[in-house]
């Protein structure tokens, strides 16, 4: 998609070519002029107490307590 901004191809061209909406184009274009990169970012805010693993080992022990409960 730069590829083609860098040859002189219009946005609509673009989206006709690759069958990508105008928008999305459009929202890329603009993301690789700002940043010079169109790979994602890392995301701004509080990170998350527990990792994923973490979460599915507390979810396994909880089971396991309910049907030793039982």
């Amino acid at each position: 998609m730069i590829g083609c901004h860098l040859c002189k191809k219009s946005i609509c061209e673009i989206s006709l070519l690759l069958n990508i909406l105008q928008s999305t184009v459009s929202g890329i274009i603009t993301k690789w002029k700002h940043l010079g990169t169109t790979a994602t970012q890392p995301r701004s805010g509080r990170p998350r107490k527990m990792t994923e693993r973490c979460q599915r080992m507390l979810k396994r022990t909880e089971v396991t307590n309910c049907l030793q409960s039982q």
